[in-house]
């Protein structure tokens, strides 16, 4: 297992050596990346007894058989991992700046990538990282969250490194699960559709797409082969996913039949419109008069799945605002699917337009799986844990 570690300019970089010593323990090739700043904490030397590795730099020189050497080592690495991550580089990361080796690097990476924020709470707690790291997290980045305690400024406050055994453990995680999906390929169903009333109006949804997308992010964390349908939504694109967007229901079925052949995984997270209306090719114009809107069904895609389904593990989701449990029960028989992932949109903070979730998730066997009240990522986990057992069943 190799995992590469940057190390930013920040007073904490002195404890990345005791992340190397316990990657080391635990059986880690270690390659360190050393920023400018980085270097004005700690030395060259240090890192490279510590590794026993020799460690890159801003000089980006050619590498064995002259291939480049930030390109030849994203290859060999099961995770990429920053510690400590400067408000800088996160600004960095976030929107694509690759003026140095370490930032050249990261947008070169497809392994999991790990970053251990550290900096002065003032700095944290702008509106400007928190935009940063609500990036790095949508496109799949784990985040170890910094400490409270007392800073280099001699205040105390959030912005501590993380325990330095705590991001070791962070990055043998990512590591470990960087596999469990690999040759598999996924096909993930995220947000609303839209049925368009004229070319100005259209009925809809509140689906966010956040929960579809966190488990388009996971499943790649996993190393999976994600396609990724969306409906419109506001998002950015996980890391290392095949994003195909469209708009209404006819257009999300299209896109699921043609891409799940040879699928192992179809999960619908997506809220496909249930009706459609009539469309006008010309603006309605407001009057005084009333209008009736007759909607038809509209394509039920899971119960289609289900009905002509192979070997391929089938997931769908349950929203439900009352009888949770026998309405998801009555939608696993029905639509013939493996697991149905419950949640009540009726209770404020969780399920549609939120960033957390509370679930059930129901299989075939009668069983119930309660997943409490966390983030979307985290419930993301927990489903793909289970997509994982039902394929050793």
């Amino acid at each position: 297992m190799v995992v590469a570690l940057g190390i930013s300019g920040g007073i904490a970089a002195y404890k990345a050596c005791e992340i190397i010593r316990g990657l080391d323990r635990a059986g880690v090739e270690v390659q360190t990346i050393l920023s400018r700043g980085g270097a004005q904490f700690i030395t060259p030397l240090t890192l490279q007894t510590l590794s026993r590795n020799s460690v890159l730099s801003d000089r980006i020189t050619p590498g064995e058989g002259g291939a480049v050497r930030h390109i030849d080592l994203t290859r060999r690495i099961d995770v990429f991992a920053v510690a400590p991550a400067t408000a800088n580089f996160l600004a960095k990361f976030a929107r694509g700046i690759a003026d140095d080796f370490l930032s050249t690097f990261y947008i070169s990476v497809t392994a999991p990538v790990v970053l251990a924020p550290a900096m002065n709470s003032r700095m944290w707690d702008h509106p400007a990282t928190r935009e940063n790291l609500a990036i790095l997290k949508g496109r799949g980045a784990r985040i170890i969250e910094p400490e409270t305690g007392w800073l280099a400024e001699e205040e105390q406050g959030v912005g501590r490194l993380a325990d330095p055994d705590r991001i070791v453990q962070a990055i043998l995680d990512e590591a470990g699960r960087s596999s469990q999906l690999k040759d598999l390929h996924v096909v993930v169903t995220a947000g609303p559709t839209r049925e368009p009333l004229d070319p100005v109006r259209f009925l809809s949804n509140r689906s966010s797409g956040r929960m579809g997308f966190a488990l388009a992010s996971e499943a790649a964390r996993r190393g999976a082969r994600v396609t990724l349908i969306a409906g419109p939504v506001d998002l950015y694109t996980p890391r290392g996913v095949d994003r195909i967007d469209v708009e209404t229901s006819s257009e999300m079925r299209k896109a699921v039949f043609e891409s799940k052949a040879g699928a192992d995984a179809v999960i619908m997270a997506a809220a496909v419109s249930d009706y459609i209306p009539p469309r006008s090719d010309r603006k309605i114009k407001k009057s005084s008069a009333e209008i009736d809107l007759r909607l038809s069904r509209g394509p039920d895609i899971l119960k289609e799945l289900g009905e002509t389904r192979g070997s391929e593990l089938l997931i769908g989701f349950a929203a439900e605002t009352d009888n949770l449990l026998d309405n998801a029960r009555a939608k696993l028989t029905g639509k013939n699917v493996d697991f149905i992932v419950a949640n009540d949109i009726s209770v404020p903070g969780i399920g549609m337009e939120a960033v957390d979730n509370e679930v059930t998730i129901l299989d075939r066997e009668g069983n119930l799986h309660p997943v409490p009240r966390a983030s979307k990522e985290e419930v993301a986990g927990r489903i793909l844990d289970h997509v994982l057992a039902g394929r050793s069943r």
